[in-house]
């Protein structure tokens, strides 16, 4: 396998873990909070140059040269490939812009060394692909949630009991893989399903994500959802080793959860219920995608992952500062926030509409080829994938005239977002909008990577020059 020019892998997997210690000796909390910043910061750069450093080779796959976990276990455990080197820039960012919007009281309830800890384990998750691996770092992602919980003192019941199934599932999984016989790889392929659709929150497995959210913190919550290592396991672990009929199994019931969790995103009236559900719905439409195994169904389902990633975190972000100014917020009444944040405002509708595909923003693209992906398939997938991303538009809708509109807001508190939010916010603005206004490069990456994944997973492929000229229209 190519090498890296510069071992760039290990340092984005390893900085963090390593440099935790500067946080957790910090004197005080702000110390605390600038120290992590930089070490994330520091983070997101080494991501975003290994993703520039691999676009130069013109591989499929690539690792570190000199590698230290090479060299100490003799296998190549964490790779980069065109499928995975744009997840791990992006989950960097999510973790920098989270943190960096973190202000006011709720430095005091954030953990920055957990918060360290676990983007080290989430990118090292990314770059796994060897299945024992990866279900270890899988396993290994929830240590840090389950301390929060408990740093909390709030009931670890529901989370601890969803993540052992679905540790079970895996490892008998995984293990039932490495057997010849016929009924063990059929069990396999049964249980690495549940295993995936059980970590990605699909319903009735979705019990865990919503108490999750309402347990620990925000940003937290977000941290630990927003990567998608359900659907990243399933790319990893049910595509390559199980049967067609798993992967229906999969899609018609993330097809059903991406329906069930848009309807109650409509009646929900806590803030936090409400975009738990919202992020359920179109994580579930990604497994959609994943699952039609189709170079048009399955780059939309790569480029709604980016998308989704983006917009769903610049959307929590914004939800999580309007909690740190007016509490937790509830959506059975008029908040009328617009005078006192606008920016917020249209930084929240911005997301929001971003989510569902709204034009000029970085989901269109991605929402137009995956219907026409599902279309494709089958008429009745893609009715009920519009009717999902319908949904999602009017809740999303609904919340924004609960929060900033119906009545106006008098108080003697300022409400005006901080510097930090603002950078966050024109951050997120810049990649939502040029993504949307600029989507060439980002499809014909995600359609390259949907191309070798199917090429590598040895499936038929239909005539390249059709394929190619609709994805890229």
């Amino acid at each position: 396998m190519i090498g890296l020019h510069f071992p760039y892998l290990e340092l984005t997997i390893f900085l963090p873990a390593f440099c935790c210690a500067l946080v957790v000796l910090a004197r005080d909390t702000q110390v605390a909070r600038v120290r992590c910043l930089w070490v994330s910061g520091a983070t997101l750069v080494a991501a975003t140059v290994s993703w520039l450093d691999f676009a130069t080779l013109h591989v499929f796959e690539a690792h570190d040269d000199w590698s230290m976990v090479e060299l100490l276990t003799g296998r190549e455990l964490i790779v980069v490939d065109e499928f995975s080197a744009p997840l791990l820039p992006l989950t960097a960012l999510g973790f920098f812009l989270t943190l960096l919007a973190t202000v006011g009281f709720k430095t005091k309830n954030f953990s920055y060394s957990w918060a360290l800890i676990a983007e080290s384990l989430t990118l090292c998750t990314l770059s796994a692909k060897e299945p024992w691996w990866l279900v270890l770092m899988l396993t290994a992602t929830c240590i840090p949630m389950l301390a929060e919980l408990k740093s909390r003192k709030q009931s670890i019941r529901p989370f601890l009991i969803y993540q052992l199934l679905f540790v079970v599932c895996a490892v008998a999984g995984v293990w039932l893989a490495t057997k010849s016989e016929t009924p063990s790889v059929t069990l396999s392929s049964v249980l690495l399903a549940i295993a995936v659709l059980i970590r990605s929150g699909t319903v009735p497995a979705h019990f865990w994500l919503t108490d999750m959210m309402d347990r620990a913190s925000f940003g937290s919550a977000m941290l630990f959802v927003t990567p998608m290592l359900g659907a990243y396991a399933c790319m990893r672990l049910v595509l390559p080793m199980s049967p067609d009929w798993a992967l229906r199994m999969i899609g018609l019931l993330s097809l059903a959860t991406a329906v069930y969790a848009s309807c109650m995103a409509l009646v929900q009236t806590d803030a936090r219920r409400f975009f738990s559900f919202l992020f359920l719905s179109h994580s579930s439409l990604v497994l959609v995608g994943l699952e039609l195994v189709t170079p048009i169904g399955l780059t939309g389902a790569l480029c709604l992952w980016m998308s989704v990633g983006i917009a769903l975190t610049g959307f929590g972000i914004t939800l999580r500062c309007i909690e740190a100014r007016v509490g937790r917020v509830s959506l059975d009444q008029y908040y009328g926030l617009y005078s006192h944040m606008p920016t917020m405002a249209a930084f929240f509708l911005m997301t929001g509409l971003a989510s569902v595909g709204f034009p000029c923003t970085i989901g269109f693209i991605a929402t137009e080829l995956l219907i026409d992906g599902a279309i494709t398939l089958s008429p009745v997938v893609g009715c009920f994938v519009v009717f999902s991303t319908m949904l999602n538009s009017i809740a999303v809708v609904h919340a924004y005239f609960r929060i900033f509109t119906g009545t106006k807001r008098t108080g003697t508190i300022p409400l005006a977002s901080q510097t930090e939010e603002r950078v966050a916010v024109i951050v997120l603005s810049g990649l939502i909008l040029g993504g949307g206004l600029f989507p060439q490069a980002g499809v014909e990456s995600r359609y390259r990577a949907a191309i070798d994944l199917m090429e590598n997973l040895h499936i038929k492929l239909p005539d390249r020059g059709h394929v190619h000229s609709t994805a890229t229209e």
